[in-house]
């Protein structure tokens, strides 16, 4: 299985979301708060190519995005290879 990482803040409703529908797939991800380490924010920054906005997640090399990105991958049956693959 691929890493999987999601840069997030505690109250960020889509950060929110974005864990509740990583666990509803039962797949480990990392969880790096950038409210919690101001490192977090620039990793996720460079990773995301400028973006500065959470959740920002990352399936292996992969930039999916944020939330939305993720949700959209998912309605659209594409997630689920990506997890596995």
């Amino acid at each position: 299985m691929k890493e999987i990482v999601i840069y997030s803040s505690q109250y960020c409703p889509y950060c929110i979301m974005a864990k509740e529908l990583l666990d509803a797939k039962n797949v480990t991800y990392q969880e790096r708060r950038v409210d919690e380490k101001f490192e977090y924010a620039r990793e996720s920054v460079k990773r995301s190519g400028g973006r500065k906005t959470v959740p920002q997640i990352f399936i292996g090399d992969y930039h999916v995005g944020g939330y939305d990105d993720l949700h959209a991958l998912d309605q659209e049956g594409k997630l689920d290879p990506m997890l596995d693959g």
